[in-house]
């Protein structure tokens, strides 16, 4: 695998009572601003395959590492990475570039908060593009009780809620082991496992499939969360149902131009009737499993490069 990127130096902004560790290139003011969210446990490092491409076709690229990662700020309080908290870093990021609004573009968690942005702050969305996770309908009950019911106290979400501190403490205990084991590609199905699926991976010694990163790029994760451990992201999860709350007022109808990439081999399933609330949207999908932006870096810009330009 080569790397053939090159990832910015990043600079620490404050904004929204935080700091985020922030890497950006490309020229202010001078291209449109396009911001990149990462998933969990991800990095802003996940975009790297992204930035020489983006720059390139003159875009301003800002990617932070949002709060409870990296070297940004990881608050204590769980209320303190809902929804409200992390879609108004975005907005400060805004305002301290001095943008109206921006493109933005996020994976797995990061395309939920991208989502929750287009409904919380419509205004500062240009256009957005999301990998992998569609639009989560809000639907008549909290997200957590419905998977708890749907899918049994040990699916991570429901874990992570109903047991605080468990899964924290096996992950970071296992930090390397299970982003190593996590970070893989064309793993063969295991059918129905018991236990808790990130404990389980933490704690198996031979990682399945086959790896979507080099040992160098993956250091770059083992290296922050070591440092910050992994409670800070988890809180993410922890707020689901005060998120269903926040978002009750909300319009559920996304009028931006949005682009939806799909992972093929993604456990993910899509919205079939997303287009009832993203009606100005263009569904592409890639050949990959979850981590998309690794297993298809050139495919995927390309998709990327060719949608902005229409």
């Amino acid at each position: 695998m080569t790397n053939n990127y090159e990832f910015p130096t990043p600079t620490l902004i404050s904004g929204n009572g935080v700091e985020l560790e922030v890497f950006e290139a490309g020229q202010k003011n001078g291209g449109q601003p396009i911001v990149l969210c990462h998933g969990w446990p991800e990095h802003a490092f996940s975009w790297r395959h992204q930035v020489t491409p983006l720059v390139e076709a003159g875009y301003h690229v800002i990617i932070p590492n949002q709060r409870g990662y990296g070297e940004s700020s990881c608050p204590k309080e769980v209320t303190k990475y809902d929804i409200e908290h992390l879609t108004g870093d975005l907005v400060a990021l805004l305002d301290h570039y001095q943008y109206k609004d921006a493109i933005f573009m996020g994976h797995d968690w990061g395309a939920s908060v991208v989502w929750s942005m287009a409904l919380l702050h419509p205004e500062r969305v240009n256009k957005m593009i999301n990998l992998c996770l569609p639009y989560q309908v809000r639907g008549e009950r909290p997200w957590i009780d419905f998977m708890e019911e749907a899918f049994g106290d040990d699916y991570y979400f429901v874990h992570f809620n109903k047991q605080p501190g468990v899964a924290d403490a096996v992950l970071d205990e296992n930090a390397a082991q299970f982003l190593r084991n996590l970070y893989r590609k064309n793993v063969p199905s295991q059918g129905s496992v018991e236990g808790m699926e990130m404990i389980n991976l933490a704690k198996a010694t031979q990682p399945l499939g086959e790896p979507v990163m080099s040992d160098d790029d993956l250091s770059v994760y083992i290296t922050a969360f070591n440092k910050t451990g992994f409670t800070p992201s988890i809180n993410w999860y922890r707020n689901l149902n005060r998120n269903w709350n926040l978002l009750g007022d909300s319009s559920p109808i996304l009028h931006q131009p949005t682009l939806m990439i799909y992972g093929e081999k993604d456990i993910i399933p899509p919205l079939p009737n997303i287009k009832d609330f993203v009606p100005n949207i263009d569904i592409k999908s890639l050949n990959t499993g979850h981590w998309i932006q690794e297993e298809r870096p050139e495919e995927l810009n390309q998709m990327i490069l060719e949608w902005l330009e229409k």
